[in-house]
């Protein structure tokens, strides 16, 4: 499915508010409501919708730690890699987890209860013996910049 200007307008305005109603987001995107729902359908049958949520602000919970690891394998086999997703796919505390270039393997984003539960995840994680060489950890002391909704416009205007 190709996008049009219309499709990012809808998808622009859906991640700003998505649980606006289809008459509402006709209205926004300027669209008669059967047409807009149409193209939300198709949107979600294609894949670029992935869900919808609530954002739950977990600083007002309580106490909660924001991590950041970066974690190097000790081989890079694809087996290597497999074994060592399928693990850390278990683990709830993960909240991403970035394959990427450059001088370690992965970059892992933890939320846990403090830093007891970070280092007993990520003990249990070594014993596992899933490929972990090393890992260097970051704990989040503010976060000033939060966004959930990507720059469509500026990412498809190329």
């Amino acid at each position: 499915m190709k996008l049009d200007s219309m499709d990012i307008k809808i998808l622009s305005e859906l991640q700003k508010n998505g649980r606006m109603t289809n008459v509402e987001l006709s209205e926004i995107v300027n669209l008669s409501p059967s047409p807009c729902l149409l193209r939300v359908k198709k949107l979600q049958a294609a894949g670029y919708i992935a869900g919808y949520y609530a954002r739950i602000n977990i600083a007002k919970l309580g106490q909660a730690l924001t991590i950041f690891t970066e974690i190097t394998l000790k081989n890079h086999r694809h087996s290597d890699f497999a074994r060592f997703l399928t693990a850390v796919e278990k683990e709830e505390s993960v909240m991403e987890c970035h394959n990427i270039s450059g001088g370690y393997d992965y970059l892992v984003k933890f939320v846990v209860s403090g830093i007891g539960h970070y280092q007993a995840i990520m003990e249990r994680l070594t014993e596992l013996d899933i490929g972990i060489d090393k890992y260097f950890s970051y704990v989040v002391l503010k976060t000033p910049i939060d966004r959930d909704e990507a720059p469509l416009s500026s990412l498809f205007s190329r």
